[in-house]
């Protein structure tokens, strides 16, 4: 061990119990040499290390509290320099102690004497992170972003998830799919998607950009669309639908509607729409980029067909309860059973949350459709989709022409 290098009180400690072991069944001779290279280690008097080596080598609480040596100047000088600092912390403000106290001295914003100076020079970081947590207690500093500052509104909405066995139509999970491509610059296409817990009922918008304006026309086309009331919007922590204008859209718009969201990182809060994500969105559309008016025209008239085939042509499996089966060796097992395979609509059916007159429009639609032209059709579309100029080719117009177009569906899903 280098002995420039001074050692930690409880490295001390460790190293000498380690030499005690040594120490006590030694002869004298042994002991000497010893104590020796524990005092060239150590730093500590031979006698020191007599008296350690004869008992448990074990710190011993203080006896009495260690009297301040700092006074009350050196903690008002501090309280100046932290304030004019806007409070950095003590690592960043310790080494520079000594010529902010003298250049606000010279200021006037203080008056500092040779030994408060000498006593700035020598303090520790420790004692100067000590006396700030005091000093902060009482000053007023600078508005800082942190985890609940970052954005103001998701204070008051809970953080949860909404429970896999809801059976009520009208609790959904929200999401925003990016169609950025590989480079995230410039406005370009998003998917606005919310899926329904209890019924799988799923339903998409395109928009340009994020907006409030996008935004609020994707909600309005869900809102139009939807057979059945919203009772609850969850999505992600995205500012995109937590903003005050969003806020009061959903409140206004719907009455009695509930906000949550998921818990940061935690995808899982949010499976349903994450699985839709994938399965009704990437796996059409893919990672390609869109972000022209054209595309989002396109692909809300092919989000169009896709809300009909899936939501009254595709069963759709829903968890009916989970097992705890421990299995020898190994982590417990979850098994999970379902039930037999319905379409969204035929869920929702099943319940209460849709009217009557909406019910028999909704069954004369799927009456008079043709799953398998439907089908062909979607597929047309992407064909089309992808001979759409982007933006890079000329296919960019006024971003607010699309807007109408997206708060008004086709007539024929009314």
């Amino acid at each position: 061990m280098p002995t420039e290098e001074k050692m930690t009180i409880d490295e001390r400690y460790k190293y000498l119990r380690r030499m005690r072991l040594r120490y006590v069944p030694a002869d004298r001779a042994a002991r000497s040499r010893l104590l020796d290279e524990m005092a060239e280690v150590t730093e500590l008097h031979r006698k020191s290390l007599v008296r350690l080596m004869a008992g448990a080598v074990l710190r011993q609480p203080r006896s009495q509290e260690r009297a301040a040596t700092y006074g009350g100047e050196v903690a008002d000088v501090l309280r100046v320099i932290a304030e004019s600092t806007d409070y950095v912390c003590a690592e960043r403000l310790t080494p520079n102690l000594g010529w902010l106290a003298q250049h606000l001295a010279q200021h006037g914003e203080l008056t500092v004497s040779a030994e408060v100076l000498a006593q700035l020079e020598t303090v520790s970081v420790s004692t100067v992170g000590r006396m700030l947590e005091r000093l902060r207690q009482d000053d007023r500093r600078l508005p800082r972003k942190g985890p609940e500052r970052a954005n103001q509104v998701t204070r008051d909405v809970p953080m949860r998830r909404i429970p896999w066995d809801t059976s009520e139509p009208g609790h959904f999970e929200g999401d925003l799919v990016h169609h950025c491509g590989r480079s995230a610059s410039g406005e370009y296409l998003y998917t606005v998607q919310f899926v329904d817990v209890a019924t799988g009922w799923s339903e998409r918008s395109a928009i340009l950009g994020r907006s409030f304006l996008m935004m609020r026309a994707a909600f309005q086309r869900t809102v139009v669309r939807l057979p059945f009331p919203i009772l609850e919007i969850h999505p992600d922590n995205g500012s995109e639908f937590w903003n005050q204008h969003l806020v009061h859209f959903w409140k206004t718009t719907i009455r009695n509607v509930e906000l949550s969201r998921s818990r940061p990182y935690q995808k899982n809060d949010n499976r349903n729409v994450e699985q839709k994500n994938a399965s009704l969105v990437r796996a059409y559309l893919g990672y390609d980029r869109l972000d022209s008016v054209a595309q989002a025209l396109a692909v809300n008239a092919l989000y169009d067909q896709m809300w009909l085939y899936y939501n009254f042509f595709q069963p759709v499996m829903h968890l009916t309860e989970k097992i705890l089966a421990p299995v020898a060796g190994q982590h417990t097992h979850v098994k999970r059973r379902y039930d037999p395979a319905q379409t969204p609509f035929d869920r929702l059916c099943a319940t209460q949350a849709i009217a009557p007159a909406r019910r028999e429009a909704l069954e004369r639609l799927r009456d008079r459709t043709n799953p398998r032209r439907l089908r062909q059709e979607i597929y047309d579309a992407l064909d089309h989709l992808w001979t759409l100029p982007g933006a890079d080719a000329g296919g960019t117009q006024n971003v607010y022409d699309l807007l109408p177009a997206i708060a008004e569906p086709a007539p024929w899903l009314l």
